[in-house]
């Protein structure tokens, strides 16, 4: 089985999304896929379904390089006394959706740190 052929899903999933200059090549049996995504969310769907096809990624055999392009406009740092709530009503976002775009940098979306640059999503 072809690497192309044993990450069908995935690639389909990436056609699905809309991934923008999408790129799928097989070289020196590893498969790279390149593009760009609309949202942080897609980018989870994709890891996602990258690690359902190989648990904890021990072939080894996939590289993504996905960006997200939309979706985030501007950064804002945390201050004392913030929470996702108040910073997301000042922007006119929900909370779940920097949650969404910080998953990098916040595990519990009630603790977060003054100091922590955040990226606030366009609606």
């Amino acid at each position: 089985m072809g690497l192309q052929e044993k990450y069908s899903e995935l690639i389909n999933l990436a056609a699905d999304l809309g991934v923008d200059n999408l790129q799928v090549r097989e070289q020196n049996s590893v498969l790279y896929i390149d593009g760009n995504v609309k949202s942080a969310a897609d980018k989870d769907k994709l890891w996602d379904t990258y690690n359902k096809i190989d648990p904890d990624y021990r072939a080894a055999d996939v590289v993504m390089n996905i960006e997200v392009t939309q979706g985030v406009s501007r950064e804002y740092t945390v201050e004392n006394g913030d929470s996702l709530s108040k910073i997301a009503k000042a922007y006119g976002v929900s909370w779940q959706d920097i949650f969404e775009a910080n998953k990098d940098i916040i595990s519990n979306p009630d603790l977060i740190q003054p100091g922590w640059k955040l990226k606030i999503p366009t609606i």
